[in-house]
């Protein structure tokens, strides 16, 4: 990566911070997971609510008709660990997960989906639109102290017409993105520490598992113990994915190789580019409540819509 990275604290104070997405203004949209909010930070940090969402905000990105479109994930419970903030089980008044729409102007919130094929959504974590306008999205599940679920991946349409399970019994699917090309769509996975890749036929269909038990292809799988979070894509090709524990940014070439950002945070959640050259990245620290800034070395990928 070079020489060592200088980011900055834009803002913080944020309820676990997610979900960014950086605005033409050079404002920063973010979802607040426990404070069950779409929030957008100014460059100076002051913070203005956008809209109120309930259950649990998690993923966030602009669709083809310019509104907001949220991964809720039905919320967690939430406890205090030596001055952070740490998600945990379902809450006792969880529903279902969902998937959500907010007009930016109005600030109103429609809900898209929150079944598909009859099944409640459990808990829908990252989304990312091809240039279709339809969109792919994880769902990590939920669990509770006995039980865990089994995770998917889904692919649907903006105007609530189109939902279909791609690909089930996944681990823990957390971040998902496309390729430059958009004929790779990337997960990784939360539990495993691993970066999957999943090749396309066509835009909304997956090509068929490699083999029994494997979802895609291994692109690597991290040591030790560190947990994958959500991701972007660099211009280059090369996948950026948030890390817990070895808190930072794991950015993964398609090759297998892995290099390691790191930040004073015990967990960087997401990452989006922005800015003329897309080399502003804005990274959420979620158990602080922070908000950082900084240069990064590459452009990131511009995604098929922007704000």
């Amino acid at each position: 990566m070079g020489p060592a990275m200088n980011f900055e604290v834009v803002t913080e104070g944020l309820q676990f911070p997610e979900g960014p997405i950086a605005m033409a203004d050079g404002s920063v949209l973010v979802v607040e997971i426990r404070r069950q909010t779409l929030t957008r930070v100014r460059p100076d940090g002051t913070q203005e609510i956008v809209a109120e969402l309930g259950g649990g905000p998690n993923g966030a990105a602009i669709g083809p008709d310019g509104a907001v479109y949220v991964c809720n994930n039905g919320g967690f419970e939430w406890h205090e660990a030596d001055g952070m903030l740490v998600p945990g089980h379902k809450p006792a008044d969880y529903v279902s997960g969902s998937i959500q729409r907010v007009d930016l102007a109005s600030g109103a919130v429609s809900t898209l989906y929150d079944h598909c094929d009859g099944t409640p959504l459990r808990g829908p974590n990252d989304l990312v639109f091809d240039r279709t306008g339809g969109f792919w999205f994880s769902d990590l599940g939920k669990s509770t102290s006995q039980h865990r679920d089994q995770g998917a991946l889904y692919y649907a349409r903006p105007d609530g017409s189109h939902i279909v399970q791609a690909r089930a019994e996944l681990t823990a699917p957390n971040g998902v993105g496309l390729s430059p090309d958009q004929r790779t769509l990337y997960m990784a996975d939360t539990t495993t520490g691993r970066l999957w890749a999943l090749d396309l036929e066509a835009p909304g269909q997956l090509a068929p598992p490699p083999a029994p038990w494997l979802p895609g292809r291994v692109i690597a799988t991290l040591p030790g113990f560190q947990l994958l979070d959500s991701l972007k894509v660099e211009a280059g090709g090369e996948v950026c994915v948030g890390t817990i524990i070895n808190g930072g940014v794991s950015v993964f070439d398609p090759d297998g190789s892995v290099e390691h950002v790191a930040l004073p945070e015990l967990a960087i959640t997401n990452l989006c580019f922005g800015g003329d050259d897309l080399r502003e990245v804005w990274l959420t620290a979620s158990t602080t409540g922070r908000l950082y800034r900084g240069r990064w070395p590459r452009p990131g990928l511009g995604l098929n819509y922007n704000g």
